[in-house]
């Protein structure tokens, strides 16, 4: 395909870079990747050795003594050439990210954006990485928080985004000073080597060192357990499972390393009795269908009002049923394929769990096979009348399950039903009401990390910080004052004084 030979995608490919090098281990073994989309080899990765993963780390701390000291506003002219190369390969590496993935096109093409604007953000951010000055109870003395990069920052990043997670903790990360290593999921690798041969050639032109941006691909419970007890790398971002966030998070506070953990999600959106279904059907059907279901803030379960529950479920079954399934690289098709059959059992084994308990299938739920669907990883969406308190609603399923939840009584009650899952990730709700949609909002509403009112779960703009709350993980990536995470901070006082006063009035005389 020409997509992968613009990108520099060979039959064979390396699985270790510092940047400017490539590694060129062929004895660990290798990834064979298949597309979701038919079902046919990509490309083969060979797996990062541990000679070089070494290699990786050490460039890595040699590059941050040097990256670390250039400017952040230069650093920040360094982010506005990468964003302008990735303008260049925005169609070849979005036909990369739904070939190799499975999402349409249209959202590959709309990660690629992401990694831009984060780029673009980046740039902005690299004149406003500000302290706060604060008044000493001492007289003639001055103090005031700074922030200091902390080296390297190791992402794990999963398949469902297999670009912009990267580039929402790369370029904050690195526009602050550190620098980078990143092990992208197994079953995406080839977009993450495509990511590398972009970079490099604005790293030669500007005559950086090697190992700003460095790339390993390997097994997760070998080089990515390696990563997560590497003293080496202070910082740790990982996004995948509640489960292996868990893991993770443990992990690395055990050698006193901090983390950022984006995990999985539940997320729901209330249709309150003053919903605008105009505008909520669409941000529903979306949110629950869009790559397939396999967004973290994928909409898991719509929590509607008795008094509209009726006529919500009729339009969404007449939605759901209008679906165009098929290959992502034909931007008239809404969904895409699962990323593998193993994601497709799920599917199937949360469907027949959820009808055990109770639950009522009103549509899709079926493996699409024949033409067009030869890689077994077609399902088409499903729709299930549920309780909330059922097993598997109270579990994250990453694929198009959506669970239909009735409730009567006011807005507290839904706000009530949405929050009782140990998920925190994304909330929306639809309402005409003031009062509603500021209940939702208060610090007695919606005990997510996004909150959003009128518009559905996902699509949230890298202006504003990334992450969830209770099992999601507590993290923040991408906008706002997210920044803050990849850096440490230092209080500083200075006394230009002649004397020497002690806070708390302490006398100490000599």
């Amino acid at each position: 395909m020409d997509f992968l030979k613009k990108l520099g995608i060979n039959a064979q490919n390396y699985g270790a870079s510092t940047g400017l090098k490539w590694m060129n281990t062929e004895n660990n073994g290798q990834f064979t990747i298949y597309s979701p989309a038919d079902g046919k080899i990509i490309a083969n990765v060979y797996k990062c050795s541990n000679e070089d993963y070494e290699q990786v780390i050490t460039t890595a701390q040699t590059a941050f003594t040097s990256w670390r000291k250039l400017p952040a506003p230069n650093r920040g002219e360094i982010f506005r050439q990468i964003g302008n190369k990735l303008r260049d390969f925005k169609q070849p590496l979005g036909e990369l990210v739904a070939y190799e993935m499975g999402k349409s096109l249209q959202e590959g093409l709309g990660e690629v954006q992401e990694m831009i604007d984060i780029c673009d953000f980046a740039v902005g951010l690299s004149r406003q990485l500000d302290g706060s000055t604060l008044h000493s109870e001492r007289p003639l003395h001055r103090m005031y928080d700074q922030y200091h990069p902390l080296g390297i920052v190791g992402v794990v990043s999963a398949f469902n985004f297999p670009v912009a997670v990267w580039a929402w903790n790369a370029m904050i990360s690195a526009i602050c000073g550190n620098v980078t290593v990143w092990k992208p999921s197994e079953k995406t690798p080839l977009t993450a080597i495509a990511c590398q041969n972009i970079i490099q050639d604005v790293l030669r032109e500007n005559e950086l060192p090697e190992g700003i941006f460095s790339l390993v691909i390997g097994d997760g419970n070998v080089l990515g357990e390696g990563m997560l007890h590497d003293k080496r790398i202070p910082l740790m971002s990982v996004t995948g499972s509640t489960r292996v966030g868990r893991h993770a998070g443990t992990s690395v506070a055990a050698r006193f390393g901090k983390s950022i953990l984006e995990l999985g999600g539940n997320n729901a959106i209330i249709l309150t009795a003053q919903a605008d279904l105009k505008i909520a059907i669409p941000g529903t059907v979306f949110g629950a269908v869009g790559t397939a279901g396999q967004r973290c803030t994928s909409t898991r379960r719509v929590i509607i009002h008795e008094s509209i529950y009726q006529q919500v479920k009729e339009v969404l079954v007449k939605s759901y049923q209008g679906l165009k399934i098929g290959t992502p690289l034909d931007e008239n098709n809404h969904v895409g394929p699962l990323i593998d059959q193993q994601a497709v059992e799920m599917f199937s084994e949360a469907l027949t769990k959820v009808q055990t308990e109770g639950g009522k299938l009103l549509c899709g739920g079926e493996v699409l096979s024949g033409e067009g669907y030869e890689s077994g990883c077609y399902v088409t969406p499903a729709i299930v009348e549920a309780a909330n308190n059922f097993d598997m609603v109270q579990h994250e399923t990453f694929a198009p399950i959506l669970y239909l939840i009735k409730y009567s009584g006011d807005v507290h009650d839904a706000i009530a039903i949405q929050n009782d899952v140990v998920q925190g990730l994304s909330s929306a709700i639809f309402t005409d009401s003031l009062r509603e949609a500021e209940n939702f909002l208060s610090h007695w509403g919606s005990d997510c990390g996004i909150a959003n009112v009128n518009i559905g779960t996902s699509g949230a703009e890298i202006g504003g910080a990334f992450g969830g709350e209770k099992e999601t993980g507590g993290g923040r990536e991408s906008g706002s004052d997210a920044w803050k995470a990849y850096m440490r901070r230092q209080t500083n006082t200075i006394n230009y004084s002649t004397e020497l006063p002690l806070a708390q009035g302490i006398k100490f005389d000599i």
